[in-house]
């Protein structure tokens, strides 16, 4: 979590905002100001120019609300810009930090798809450019405005009065009825929109076993529900909407008809009546703009809460202190591992020590544990208990960017990304020739590369589409290469390779040990342990057995399940060779 003293991105972004705020507050001000041009210069026109007939009093008066009017446009444009700047600034401050608490986000488990956090970014901008914030600059010039109609009279103040007093209940009424069908329409609604996701990525097995009705059903299902609460919030929204719209004509009749009655009575002239009855339209507009906006405006609110909640659980690691580079001391002290989202520990207590160069093997039934030590040693997962080091660092104090890079990862679904060979295996940078295809050849995935329609430039389409799970693997297991990292973890490598691919595999794994690089394997087949020094047995997520292969191996294939694991216990204990 993040110290309560530091400032999350999301509040660094508005703070750096403040400046144009405050510059929009000054452009509001002389805005409104300027409002009043055309009642004052209604009142002119009725009460001086028609009583006193003077042409140059009317040419004079017409030239000089021409004149204000439009530097009340330009400085609405100006307005306009600088909020299209501030929604500019606001994204380039966030969205660094929201794509990458996106990651953390989802690596720890949550529930939440993290493409909303994107949509929340955008629905945030957009309201801070859009005419919902205007409104609340504008809306503080409603009392003065309601102010200037009390000095012309008492009625027509309390009319105008009146009439913002029931707007605004009217807004208030409005976020009270639909704050809590709108959030649950958003909940309905995200829900629906994760599972048809998710149904996608599994569309073969969905198509192939004729799920596709009971599929779309369950879709339906989480559409309409979210559907109806938003339709409940829009028809209350609506509802008061027609109400705001009925009412707005009638305090404009109120106004004049209280007006007329004063003129009658000679306590107001004509001109004090038609600017009442404009000023009252202006002190009203911003309650009216809010009314409209309210829907954005809470859908804004909404989306800058849920930012709030990511990025202080995920705060930036990009100011960490680079560390010396690593050369592939891998430590692992008394490891303890839990579900990112709780439960029971998947790992207890494994404790190992690697020094640059060795090559572990990790075995074990399924649901061991293997595939979640390999996520801990590469800092997928946090660890619930005890250290994982490398070169003597905390993998959680090394600066993720220069962690990456000293770590090459196979994951045991692999995923490639939509772009080129090239691109792919370049994790995603300005591809280096050289390092791309020395990575190939390094897993001896060059001449497959090659006969690929258009070679290292082929488009692999999402997530890998137009290859098979052999190639797909393969250039995975380049990408882990690229650059040369210290520390290799693979799990189950193998998975989707035929006999040349894992002949490829084995020489791959024996150059990487010509060059002194620290690589863990984790696989179900036993063949490519011949390739490795050390062996690591799991069993129901604790260390079962530790060791040379060439100790561990042969005590597995006779049956002894309790291996020692210290030294002095070995030395204790006769040595069990394997049989030729």
């Amino acid at each position: 979590m993040q110290n309560p003293t530091e400032k999350s991105a999301l509040k660094t972004a508005m703070g750096s905002a403040r400046r144009l705020f405050v510059i929009i507050g000054a452009f509001s001000f002389f805005i409104n100001i300027l409002m009043l041009v055309g009642p004052l210069y209604m009142l002119q026109i009725y009460d001086r120019v028609l009583a006193s007939r003077s042409y140059d009093t009317l040419v004079a008066l017409t030239v000089l609300a021409v004149g204000l009017i439009a530097t009340s446009a330009l400085l609405e444009l100006v307005r306009s810009r600088i909020l299209t700047r501030l929604g500019s600034r606001f994204d380039e401050d966030l969205k660094e930090s929201v794509f990458s608490a996106m990651f953390d986000h989802q690596l720890r488990g949550r529930t939440a798809e993290g493409s909303q956090f994107l949509r929340d970014t955008d629905a945030v901008r957009g309201f801070l450019t859009g005419p919902g914030l205007v409104a609340f600059f504008d809306a503080p010039w409603t009392p003065v405005f309601i102010a200037v109609i009390f000095l012309f009279h008492p009625l027509l103040g309390a009319v105008a009065l009146g009439g913002a007093i029931l707007l605004f209940g009217l807004a208030v009424l409005s976020e009270f009825i639909t704050r809590n069908p709108l959030k649950s329409s958003a909940a309905r609604g995200l829900e629906a929109y994760e599972f048809a996701s998710s149904s996608l990525r599994n569309a073969e097995a969905v198509h192939a076993m004729g799920m596709i009705p009971q599929v779309r059903s369950r879709w339906q299902d989480l559409h309409e529900k979210g559907l109806a609460l938003q339709n409940r919030a829009t028809d209350r929204a609506g509802a008061l909407t027609a109400i705001a719209k009925f009412i707005r004509p009638c305090l404009q009749i109120g106004m004049l008809g209280f007006g007329a009655y004063l003129v009658i009575q000679e306590a107001i002239t004509p001109g004090v009546m038609i600017a009442a009855s404009i000023i009252m339209g202006r002190a009203l507009a911003p309650v009216e703009a809010a009314i409209n906006n309210w829907r954005q405006f809470i859908s804004a609110r909404g989306a800058y809460s849920r930012l709030q909640q990511l990025l202080d659980a995920n705060p930036s690691r990009s100011d960490q202190l680079p560390l010396p580079q690593p050369e592939g001391h891998l430590k692992v002290e008394n490891v303890t591992a839990m579900p990112p989202r709780g439960g029971k520990p998947i790992l207890q207590g494994v404790s190992f020590d690697l020094s640059p160069g060795q090559m572990l093997g990790v075995i074990g039934p399924s649901a061991a544990g293997k595939s979640t030590l390999a996520r801990l040693l590469v800092g997928v997962w946090p660890r619930a208990a005890g250290h994982v080091r490398l070169d003597g660092g905390e993998l959680a104090n090394w600066p993720p960017e220069q962690l990456g890079m000293n770590i090459g990862y196979l994951p045991q679904d692999v995923e490639l990304l939509s772009g080129t060979v090239a691109e792919n295996i370049a994790r995603m940078h300005q591809p280096d020739s050289e390092k791309v295809i020395a990575a190939a050849r390094l897993c001896d995935a060059h001449e497959l590369i090659l006969r690929l329609p258009d070679g290292y430039e082929t488009h692999i389409g999402e997530g890998g589409c137009v290859l098979s799970g052999g190639q797909r693997q393969r250039i995975a297991l380049a990408r882990a290469l690229y650059g040369g990292p210290c520390l290799v973890v693979l799990d189950e490598p193998n998975a989707n390779l035929d006999s040349d691919g894992e002949a490829a595999l084995q020489k791959t794994l024996t150059r990487l040990k010509s060059r002194n690089r620290t690589v863990v394997v984790v696989s179900h087949r036993p063949a490519i342990l011949t390739a490795v020094d050390l062996v690591l047995v799991l069993r129901g997520g604790q260390l079962e057995t530790f060791g040379p292969r060439d100790e561990v191996l042969p005590r597995l294939m006779s049956g002894v399940r309790s291996i020692p694991n210290s030294a002095e216990e070995q030395k204790e204990r006769p040595r069990v060779r394997s049989r030729k």
